[in-house]
């Protein structure tokens, strides 16, 4: 039995997709390769533990994962980390291609509908050498709803409640395939009001809405498929600003529309828009595989009127992907390819932030494969040249954007193995080279951002990052117990980010400039599971990641945005497993997720603070509904924060905003306690 990422193990038996971790087929460099014969890190999300997991979008559902974290603007907007590393270093691929919507920006989220994503893939490290530029840290494959087997259908409905902020969704779809006509339409909905916590009571301007429709029509045949894929995505999120009543201390408003589901200043207002024509076609014993996208992302940020938008950005992105994929008789898997894109970016509001642009990028690369005996080997390079060039802007006479060109070319590589040492256990080694061109912001900004509350300013004299990464892994899976070690260390020149510095440029604002460095990153994460009898399962996982600039005093010796060290176990125990009725794969659990103090940070004028440690206990429960031979239903029941603690996550961008007049507390807290309720029907 072969399981593929984008067709997950479906039951909630643990103990079964355990034993069937080998087969599981994920994304590799020379195609679709086993998971266990992948030398870098991959982590796997199945749509049963992406409807299970409570969350505000997609990213914050993967959030849990081991070595991954997310950068929060409240419950709306979440950003993805890996190891340490976020922003323009994670690849996002959604339908097949890069996922861009101007993600550059602190509280510029994933446009992404959470209900159309049928799988996840997570590959940890530098992935330069598949994807390009902006996928050093890793990448996140969003994969689709499974296309159906021939001459089936399939209709349902999903929907779901959290008592904390009122989030209500649902999503509606209907999918088929006729006599290789295959289809797949889906409208989702999402709002929520404001959430609260403890320490905070409501927290003003974290309610949000969402939109979102997608469909599919394509023809698959014996000589492959063509697909075309097209996305709509709206979402409407306010912005927390942390005022507070100078006499009570209570953020304000705190009474009138603290539960309204309506928009309140300041708001954004973002529409994605995505076609892509995807294609395979069958050329002797290989394949050739041709993706082309276009989106649309129109960003509009309101700050002083709900009519007149004062950031406004328009990004046109074209991709190209065409790569042909090799497996001989000698067991030899090869791919070669190019890659690349194209990108028009506008500025049509009244304020300024960034140049408008445009870019060219294009990337070659090869990679191979083979096994020898109980080895896999695996590698390849990859060559990219990207070309930007920004527009110069005259405002009241001023320039405030000068025009620039930047050529930057980079060279990446990566080289594994891994042994089969038995069935039970295995060992792999992978060294690989990464490379980012530093983005139109780091490059060029000049202006107020409002949803950062803060004034940047570029540096166009950036030199693109280079890293080096090391990755070692050990795999044990037997009947009674799953572990995992992954052990990392990467160095990269060049390094990017922002630093806030003591000049005043705009009163009251602070002011951020892009520099550079050598970071130094080094980590692991770990995973036990112990099931010593089929129905109970014992989970531990560990993630650690130390990023320091390298050759730096203690103020700025810390990298920005580390996560702190996280522990997460969950004890589960499972009621009853396929076939049984009327409660098919029911099953309890009791987890912790357990955050260490944070005390390395950037402590230069205030950048960040340290963090301390804090436990969340949460209570999830879940199953089937049968009758006969039909599934009537699925339920799953979730009460996160059980006791309600008071926190601020590290990497929350809300625990900067604001000081609390009376207690001289900073920031705002995360969500508190919240129970939530999923209900997916099946129609068809």
């Amino acid at each position: 039995m072969v399981v593929s990422a984008q067709n997950a193990v479906d039951s909630t038996d643990m103990y079964f997709q355990h034993l069937k971790l080998s087969e599981v087929v994920v994304t590799g460099l020379t195609g679709d390769s086993r998971l266990k014969d992948m030398p870098a890190p991959v982590s796997i999300v199945s749509e049963a533990d992406l409807r299970a997991v409570p969350a505000t979008n997609i990213i914050d559902a993967i959030s849990r994962q081991p070595g991954v974290s997310q950068i929060t603007t409240g419950g709306a907007i979440s950003k993805p980390v890996i190891r340490g590393l976020g922003y323009n270093r994670v690849a996002v691929i959604s339908d097949g291609i890069r996922q861009e919507g101007q993600q550059w920006g602190d509280e510029h989220g994933i446009e992404v509908d959470a209900q159309s994503v049928g799988s996840v893939e997570i590959q940890k490290g530098p992935s330069s050498l598949m994807y390009g530029s902006d996928a050093m840290a890793g990448v996140i494959i969003l994969h689709p709803h499974r296309i159906l087997p021939l001459g089936q259908m399939k209709a349902g409905v999903s929907t779901g409640f959290q008592t904390n902020n009122g989030l209500f969704d649902y999503t509606v779809n209907f999918a088929g395939n006729k006599q290789g006509i295959v289809w797949d339409g889906r409208w989702s909905h999402r709002l929520a009001h404001a959430y609260q916590n403890h320490r905070d009571g409501y927290v003003p301007g974290s309610q949000f809405q969402e939109h979102a429709a997608s469909g599919l029509v394509g023809l698959n045949r014996h000589w492959g498929h063509t697909h075309l894929k097209f996305s709509y995505f709206h979402q409407l999120p306010s912005l927390v600003e942390g005022d507070r009543d100078e006499t009570t201390g209570r953020l304000v408003p705190h009474s009138s529309n603290v539960k309204t589901y309506g928009k309140t200043l300041p708001f954004q207002r973002i529409n994605h828009y995505k076609a892509v024509l995807d294609n395979a076609f069958n050329l002797g014993e290989g394949t050739l595989k041709v993706l082309l996208g276009y989106q649309l992302n129109n960003r509009k940020e309101y700050e002083e009127s709900a009519s007149q938008a004062g950031l406004h950005f328009r990004l046109h992105t074209f991709t190209y992907d065409a790569k042909y994929q090799l497996e001989t008789a000698s067991e030899w898997k090869l791919a070669a390819g190019v890659q690349g894109m194209f990108q028009r970016s506008l500025n049509l509001g009244e304020e300024y932030l960034i140049p408008a642009y445009r870019l060219f990028d294009i990337g070659g690369f090869a990679t191979a494969s083979r096994r020898f005996g109980g080895w896999v080997v695996t590698g390849g390079l990859r060559l990219d040249n990207r070309s930007l060039s920004s527009e110069s802007l005259l405002e009241d006479s001023e320039e405030r954007f000068h025009d620039f060109r930047r050529n930057m070319t980079g060279l990446s590589g990566s080289i594994g193995a891994v042994w089969n040492v038995s069935e039970k256990i295995n060992l792999r080694a992978n060294i690989s080279h990464g490379f980012r061109a530093p983005n139109m912001s780091e490059l060029g900004s000049n202006g107020e951002h409002e949803g950062t509350g803060r004034y940047e300013i570029g540096n166009h004299q950036l030199s693109p990052e280079h890293s080096w990464q090391a990755d070692l892994g050990f795999d044990l899976s037997t009947s009674f117990v799953s572990a995992q070690l992954s052990l990392f260390a990467n160095r990269i020149s060049n390094y990017i980010f922002l630093h806030r510095t003591a000049e005043v440029v705009q009163p009251g604002t602070p002011t951020f400039r892009y520099t550079s460095g050598t970071a130094r990153l080094l980590g692991f994460e770990a995973m036990v599971d112990l099931h010593p009898i089929h129905h109970l399962h014992f989970e531990n996982t560990f993630s650690f990641v130390d990023a320091r600039q390298l050759n730096q005093p203690l103020e700025t010796r810390y990298l920005p945005f580390t996560p702190a060290p996280r522990w997460t176990s969950e004890l589960k125990y499972e009621l009853t497993h396929e076939g049984a009725r009327p409660f098919n794969n029911a099953y309890v659990a009791l987890s912790l997720e357990c955050y260490l103090r944070q005390d390395h940070y950037h402590m230069a004028l205030g950048t960040e603070t340290a963090t301390p440690s804090y436990t969340l206990f949460n209570l999830t429960a879940g199953t089937d509904i049968c009758l006969r031979h039909r599934k009537l239903c699925t339920i799953h029941l979730a009460l996160n924060n059980i006791f309600d603690r008071s926190y601020q996550n590290h990497l929350s961008r809300l625990k900067y905003i604001g000081i609390n007049p009376l207690t001289g507390e900073r920031g705002i807290c995360d969500m508190g306690r919240n129970f939530t309720v999923r209900l997916i029907v099946p129609i068809l």
